[in-house]
């Protein structure tokens, strides 16, 4: 049998990880600056990580939510006491896009409409209500194609308002910093009034935290340097560190009834250990911290390399945009000099998404190849 052919490879075979580096069949090196898609958080086989699911494995791995599960409990108080998002309630996925997916069917049900807003070149997942709120007619089948979906330009709220005021909108799915769209974000001024209509026009709030989410910008929730109070946080990517884990955060004024939403293995608990861990290894090891100083030094070293038309983002959610498409330069990035980096939707642009532990030499190693291919 052969493998459904959707995904164009790198000639690269990873057997290990640990840390900031893979190592693939042939015993070669690479630096990891893209973390699989931002899934890597607190590092590769991060011994905290590994010894936690180990033991939870020789436990018990899996049962559904139809049973007591006491780990889901604890990870809820972590998550609060953490995130800092007092009082919302916890609802456990196993992707991004089950999150979303999810959001926006509890808005769907809390205001008894239909209608989704999202923005140009937003990115949400590929589930049906997602992909549709997804800027990519590409990966949008007819069938998906049915949804209620208006796109506007980031930072237009008065296309926004003109629309909540002339249809039954569920929801406004808003990712605060792009991820694959190419890391633009607005102004504190747009997203605290998307808020403001929100509540103006009953309509839910959704910030996508998918990527952004758990310490990746440097605070816990990209959102949160805002200052505004989203209804329905969706987290998953760093999450898990690798797990599949995903969930959403669901504000006390949206209200719980048996059979309104469910999941087979979400929270389960293997998933609940690996998101514990990460919380623990966030928490102890300062990585919040760390993604703050190893942007502020990642960008300090950008400002030396001439050809760079613009740099993107917050915390260790980067991009590096050129003058011109950066898919041969990714390429010896990795083949040259053996270092992982990320694309776009915007074909200019190099994404970088470490685990938080990135230290400065990793930098410098990232900066001194550029630097010679440039």
């Amino acid at each position: 049998m052969s493998l459904f052919d959707v995904y164009p490879l790198f000639d690269v075979t990873p057997v290990k990880a640990d840390g900031v580096f893979l190592y693939d069949d042939t015993g070669t090196q690479y630096l990891d600056l893209y973390g699989g898609h931002a899934v890597i958080s607190i590092g590769h086989s991060h011994p905290v990580y590994v010894n936690a699911l180990t033991d939870q494995l020789h436990k018990i791995g899996f049962y559904s939510n139809a049973v007591q599960n006491p780990i889901q409990k604890r990870l809820a108080d972590r998550l609060e006491q953490l995130s800092g998002c007092a009082g919302y309630n916890l609802f456990m996925c196993s992707s991004g896009a089950e999150a979303n997916e999810n959001a926006l069917k509890l808005a769907s049900f809390h205001t008894d409409k239909a209608t989704v807003i999202a923005f140009d070149n937003s990115f949400h997942g590929r589930t049906s209500a997602c992909v549709a709120a997804t800027d990519n007619k590409k990966i949008i089948a007819p069938l998906n194609a049915q949804q209620q979906v208006r796109f506007f330009p980031l930072g237009n709220l008065e296309l926004v308002e003109e629309t909540l005021k002339s249809e039954p909108v569920c929801a406004i799915i808003i990712e605060c910093i792009q991820g694959v769209g190419g890391l633009d974000e607005s102004t504190t001024e747009f997203y605290q009034g998307l808020e403001l209509l929100c509540n103006k026009y009953n309509t839910i709030l959704i910030a996508d935290e998918v990527q952004s989410g758990f310490g990746r910008t440097g605070d816990f929730f990209a959102f949160q340097k805002h200052g505004i109070t989203p209804h329905i946080i969706s987290m998953a990517k760093g999450m898990g560190n690798g797990f599949p884990v995903g969930g959403i955060l669901i504000h006390p004024s949206i209200k719980a009834a048996y059979g309104l939403l469910g999941t087979t293995f979400g929270g389960n608990h293997l998933a609940s250990t690996a998101t514990l861990a990460v919380l623990d290894v966030l928490e102890s090891e300062k990585l919040m911290q760390n993604a703050k100083e190893m942007s502020a030094y990642f960008i300090k070293k950008a400002k030396t390399i001439s050809q760079l038309k613009q740099l993107k983002g917050r915390g260790l959610m980067l991009g590096l945009e050129f003058n011109f498409p950066v898919a041969e330069l990714r390429k010896k990035l990795l083949f040259d000099h053996f270092l992982f980096t990320g694309s776009s939707k915007n074909p200019n642009l190099i994404r970088i998404l470490p685990p938080l532990t990135i230290q400065t030499e990793h930098i410098d190693t990232f900066f001194n190849a550029l630097s010679k291919e440039l």
